[in-house]
């Protein structure tokens, strides 16, 4: 978004402008497997984790579950629907459909959604313990959590958006280092089964 702020895909620049529709394909089309690959992330923490603490992630994965469905849908109605019109030039077909931040029903309706997410990750900080590596998953995971104002209320105070763009760097760091324990884990846990004259049974 830092790069469409600055005009580089043909918007007027700052974050209250309006995308082109190469604005949108760059930044939206990401964004629609990010959730994907979120709920993907959640369902194998879910499974991989402690049952007394499995309630934090079950939490977790129905928190991004509805985040993945409310933003899959702002950001594939744009790639699907609004982008071919305003390549057409067709904008009054679509003035409701419009993405425009801070002042747009799909907008609100996608920071609601990353609200959603940023509570996925601070139910999902009740999985880890506060030593090693799960200490700093825990952590950034709350940091992640913490955005929740920031984001669903940029559309009364828009200059919030510069408190919630820090989830570019707590969400994904929260989420790669997820994945590196999950890796971990299962380096850990799986040990070659004995070999036998026969060969593995």
């Amino acid at each position: 978004p830092l790069l469409e702020w600055a005009g580089w895909f043909g918007s007027e620049g700052g974050p209250q402008s309006r995308s082109t529709s190469l604005g949108l394909t760059i930044l939206l089309t990401p964004s629609l497997l990010l959730g994907l690959s979120y709920v993907v992330l959640m369902v194998s923490l879910h499974y991989c984790t402690e049952a007394s603490r499995r309630i934090w992630s079950h939490l977790a994965l129905v928190f991004a579950s509805i985040y993945a469905t409310l933003t899959g849908i702002v950001y594939y109605v744009q790639l699907a629907f609004v982008m071919p019109r305003l390549s057409r030039v067709e904008e009054e077909q679509i003035q409701l459909l419009v993405f425009e931040p801070f002042n747009s029903w799909l907008y609100a309706v996608d920071v609601y959604g990353y609200g959603l997410m940023c509570l996925s990750t601070l139910f999902a900080a009740g999985i880890f313990r506060t030593a090693g590596i799960e200490g700093w998953i825990r952590l950034m995971l709350l940091a992640n959590g913490c955005l929740i104002p920031f984001l669903t209320l940029q559309m009364f105070y828009p200059p919030l958006i510069w408190g919630g763009s820090l989830w570019a760097i707590t969400f994904p760091t929260a989420t790669g280092l997820i994945a590196l324990r999950l890796r971990l884990r299962q380096s850990t846990t799986t040990t070659p089964e004995p070999k036998t004259e026969r060969g593995y049974e």
